[in-house]
């Protein structure tokens, strides 16, 4: 029997593992332009009389531009922040200095302390600084993340050390050694900073909540609660909507997702 007889099994479990994990996308997409009962039995496979309708009233029904170009903006931001910032914590993580296990068990416990414990010195601080009801207010608790921290310290360990210590004898500062050697280097770290940062920034929901005051602010998960509280029958029209705010984030992960998971696997893997 040859090797790839033997993975034939293998290959249709992950078949049978990814069919099970579409079924809830695609039905999502078929309610979208159905409009049909979820609860209907016996449930229908293929759309009965599929239309736009659906995607037209979540554009009408409430300001859907604004909302999508606020969440466009925050989310820019927050993947600026987060690559920047990021990366020198993570550069700065693969030198040696007094305190550095020190420094690095304190961010594995602030790890396991939720956003929602810190929400309030975030609110007070975002307010003292005269942020709220901004866009730089609703992308400043995301600028940086601990996960991705570490994603680029992995990253950047991977990389030469005797690499590193050439740039410094051509001359290379610090600062030009992490965007001129290392970053370069580390594409699927960026990537991986990238679409996470995008992911927790697009489909964050309390804190727009908490730190917006006015309707032309708010973000699309805010514009979705605000939309069912519109709507009387919205089967098809919430489903529709479900389907634009994910869209853009499936998009991007398509786009990047090789990039990604070398991001989360670097260093996982020796040889």
């Amino acid at each position: 029997m040859t090797r790839r007889q033997r993975r034939w099994p293998i290959h249709l479990a992950l078949i049978a593992v990814c069919f099970v994990m579409l079924v809830p996308f695609y039905w999502v997409l078929k309610t979208s332009i159905s409009g049909e009962n979820i609860f209907s039995y016996p449930p229908s496979i293929v759309p009965r009389d599929p239309q736009p309708f659906y995607y037209v009233d979540v554009w009408y029904a409430i300001p859907f531009a604004r909302y999508f170009l606020n969440s466009v903006v925050v989310s820019i931001l927050t993947i600026v922040a987060n690559v920047v910032l990021n990366a020198m914590a993570g550069y700065s993580l693969t030198q040696t200095f007094p305190g550095k296990q020190i420094v690095l068990m304190l961010f594995l416990s602030c790890m396991m302390i939720p956003f929602q414990a810190t929400i309030i010195p975030a609110y007070l601080i975002t307010g003292k600084l005269g942020l709220l009801d901004s866009y730089l207010g609703l992308a400043l608790p995301m600028f940086s993340t601990i996960i991705c921290i570490f994603v680029f310290k992995a990253s950047f360990d991977a990389v030469p050390r005797s690499l590193i210590d050439a740039a410094r004898v051509d001359g290379l500062s610090e600062w030009r050694i992490i965007w001129k050697v290392m970053m370069p280097l580390a594409k699927s770290a960026v990537a991986t900073n990238v679409i996470l940062s995008f992911i927790w920034s697009w489909n964050n929901f309390m804190w727009p909540l908490i730190a917006t005051r006015s309707q032309d602010m708010q973000t699309l998960p805010l514009g979705l609660a605000r939309f069912i509280s519109y709507q009387e029958d919205t089967t098809g029209a919430l489903y529709a909507f479900c389907i634009m705010v994910l869209a853009p984030g499936i998009l991007l992960f398509l786009l990047a997702q090789k990039e990604f998971v070398q991001g989360l696997t670097t260093g996982a893997t020796k040889g």
